[in-house]
């Protein structure tokens, strides 16, 4: 197109549209003199005549009426494209992906995916479980639920759900069989159903905090046992296969009915909140802007 500009075509048409310059200026809210301009730029670019130009009113050339009748529609499609554009960022419908760990469904993301779908019928949602760092960009989804541990770097991101505390438990008959640890670094001679992040060279740590001052330090049991599904290692817990170190809501349960003990409350700190990640602050979509508000009121 010999560098002519879609700016320059998009004058240039409602130059045509318009029958003159003076009213596609005030169409375009532009100088009379900038569009004259324009179209002065666009005829050196493509080097034609594409108006004659007389006192009292202005024709298309040949030239002129080619060029306005064929980027007529695809400027009409464009216009509308992007109307269509506008139209998703102020309306909340649409698909709506997410990513997010398989631990934060029972815990409390069920509970926001819920509400969220009664009050936004027009929105359909895609969520997939992953426990492993998701890469924004390659992966396709608006956002990623993830622990503060595996944000991606450069993204933004928003405190969502409870703070998460922990619990380390065990049956009471794996406890009867093995014994009681007495302190939290005994444990690395018993049995530990750990949680793997995709893979079994990618451990959660045990994390434990020591005396007033709350130095944190790490233990590791023998790896029994190594999962991905925190149901699957409280029940497992259950059974008697070893200790584990998991969320403290949903073992909360078979806490209170004596299935499982804890061990070790007062050493072991708290993890940060989830935060849902994504790549920008700006033209975030009203859907998703719909989630995050909702998000962090749920907790």
């Amino acid at each position: 197109m010999k560098n002519a500009s879609l700016n320059d075509i998009w004058v240039f048409a409602e130059v045509a549209r318009a029958q003159g310059f003076r009213a596609a200026a005030a169409n375009l809210n532009l100088g009379v003199g900038s569009v004259s301009e324009t179209i002065q730029r666009l005829e050196r670019r493509l080097g034609v005549r594409l108006i004659e130009r007389t006192t009292r009113k202005i024709s298309l050339t040949y030239a002129g009426e080619q060029l306005f009748a064929r980027s007529l529609p695809a400027l009409t499609d464009l216009a509308s494209a992007l109307d269509d554009l506008n139209d998703d960022q102020n309306t909340i419908a649409g698909t709506l992906r997410l990513s997010a760990p398989r631990s934060s469904s029972p815990f409390f993301l069920d509970e926001v995916i819920a509400k969220y779908c009664a009050t936004y019928p027009a929105v359909s949602l895609e969520i997939m479980y992953d426990d492993q760092k998701v890469d924004l960009v390659a992966s396709g989804v608006d956002a990623a639920i993830r622990s503060q541990t595996l944000v991606q770097r450069g993204s933004f991101s928003v405190e969502i759900g409870p703070k998460l505390d922990i619990a380390l438990v065990a049956s009471p008959t794996y406890l009867e069989r093995n014994g009681s640890p007495q302190k939290p670094t005994e444990l690395t001679d018993y049995d530990g159903i750990r949680f793997g992040f995709g893979s079994a060279d990618r451990l959660a740590p045990w994390s434990f905090v020591e005396g007033k001052s709350k130095k944190h330090y790490t233990v590791s049991p023998q790896s029994r046992m190594i999962v991905n599904d925190l149901v699957s290692m409280i029940n497992f817990a259950k059974a008697g296969l070893g200790l584990a170190y998991v969320y403290r809501k949903p073992a909360e349960p078979f806490i209170d009915s004596g299935e499982l003990v804890t061990l070790f409350d007062q050493y072991i700190p708290s993890l940060p909140r989830y935060t849902l990640n994504y790549l920008t602050k700006r033209y975030v979509p009203a859907r998703l802007k719909a989630f995050i508000d909702l998000a962090k009121k749920i907790g």
